[in-house]
């Protein structure tokens, strides 16, 4: 008899697992995967093409709300827990509601799951969404550039169009992006790596991918999402640790799995941060692993023009992911608008439209900024039309995409910036020279 497996995910970690565990193995028969935070993805199917001979009409996507209903119905012998950036006291529910159905639970880890590289490979994870993963890996990818290296970025799944046209993806020109359909959370990782002249890879098959981004990397940069460990065995785990939630480091998970795996604890915004939690962050990092190399850094914001916000009414668009599984109520963006002197922040709440009034009741802490939200070309029109009703003066955007681009707003858009600024030694140069990753 096979043993029934249901795999619960968010289209990441979760098909990754599949791949790496089940797919080839004739002892298991996976009877679906469930999906949870991102939307639009429950109702489809992972296809055969992904699937492999067994799974010859794919294999069906469900809600996690039906958890136990699953498990009943397909005569469930084991779920399988394959998501990240949620406490570990909701991962525990979880597995008390597969438990009270029948089933048992796992969580799979880095040596079933962990694929070995021909290359050099540094992977940038975090302990949270939104402490700072983004700048951390262009810092990285140009320091290492700095040295010669050929750097090619491979970022963590975020498949949510068509999964048999996303098995293998490659960017390289901002062409790509519009060819492969990107939503704005896939544009915001991508673009900034494509204008510096990086490659990105990303998909579904991420033996398939590996092994094409070897052909041209002498180093294979791993940017992580939510904070996940690694597909990839690391020659050297940076891990982004964010004081501005102390104590957060070792309260979800796998945060503090990737923390206590880190070879690098880089404490990111230091800069805006209070003086107590750079501290709790720097001895809970201590405490569960004294062997990392502990890094200070701040993430400055910068605009265009200062003189452009002093004294307006600004509506500010946050970084989605940030807000909402990461649980910010503000980003760059708010602290831009305060920083330089905005008359009002206005709140969109009141504006908002359709999924966009949705989030902001399933994320009650987000009030005052407007997360980018663009999963589908619904919701990016829905996101458009929100702006468009507020009365503000000024839009500032710290997505780290053009949002100009692929929206029409009736009044003007600034960005905000922000980079990665190491504060005194050790550095991220050092750490990787340690590794003999640069000479």
């Amino acid at each position: 008899m096979r043993k029934r497996v249901l795999i619960l995910g968010a289209a990441g970690r979760d098909f990754h697992n599949f791949n790496m565990v089940f797919r080839a193995r004739p002892e298991y028969e996976v009877v679906g995967f469930t999906a949870t935070q991102i939307p639009g993805i429950a109702g489809r199917v992972y296809p055969p093409e992904l699937a492999g001979e067994l799974y010859p009409k794919g294999i069906p996507i469900y809600s996690e709300e039906q958890l136990e209903e699953i498990i009943r119905d397909k005569g469930v012998d084991l779920v399988v827990f394959a998501y990240s950036d949620i406490t570990h006291e909701h991962v525990m529910h979880t597995a008390s509601r597969a438990l009270s159905a029948g089933a048992s639970f796992m969580l799979l880890g880095p040596r079933e799951t962990t694929l070995k590289s021909s290359k050099p490979v540094v992977a940038i994870c975090a302990v949270r969404t939104g402490s700072g993963k983004s700048q951390t890996t262009r810092h990285v990818a140009s320091v290492l550039e700095s040295h010669g290296k050929r750097v090619v970025v491979i970022r963590h799944p975020m498949p949510y169009g068509e999964l048999k046209e996303q098995i293998c993806q490659r960017f390289a020109s901002l062409e790509d992006l519009v060819r492969h359909n990107c939503t704005i959370e896939e544009r915001e990782e991508y673009e900034p790596h494509i204008n510096a002249g990086r490659v990105v890879y990303a998909g579904v098959d991420y033996e398939m991918i590996l092994r094409e981004a070897e052909k041209e990397a002498d180093v294979i940069l791993w940017d992580g999402g939510n904070n996940d460990f690694p597909f990839y065995q690391p020659d050297l785990l940076v891990v982004v640790a964010d004081p501005l939630r102390p104590g957060h480091e070792i309260l979800y998970h796998p945060g503090e799995t990737v923390l206590r795996m880190a070879d690098v604890v880089l404490i990111n915004k230091v800069d805006s941060a209070p003086l107590e939690g750079i501290n709790a962050v720097a001895n809970s990092a201590k405490s569960v692993n004294p062997k990392a190399e502990i890094i200070l850094a701040a993430s400055p914001v910068f605009v265009e023009d200062p003189s452009a916000v002093r004294g307006k009414r600004v509506l500010v668009i946050e970084d989605g992911p940030t807000l909402t599984h990461g649980e910010m109520g503000y980003g760059a963006g708010w602290v831009a608008a305060t920083r330089f002197g905005a008359a009002e922040i206005i709140s969109p709440v009141p504006y908002a439209v359709g999924s966009i009034s949705e989030a902001y009741r399933k994320y009650p802490q987000v009030k005052d900024v407007l997360p980018a939200l663009g999963y589908s070309p619904h919701q990016l029109k829905e996101l458009e039309a929100t702006i468009n009703a507020s009365p503000a003066e000024l839009v500032l955007s710290a997505t780290p995409i053009d949002l100009g681009r692929l929206i029409n707003a009736n009044k003007p858009i600034m960005r905000v910036r922000y980079e990665l600024q190491i504060i005194g030694r050790p550095n991220l140069e050092d750490a990787l020279r340690t590794k003999g990753l640069i000479d």
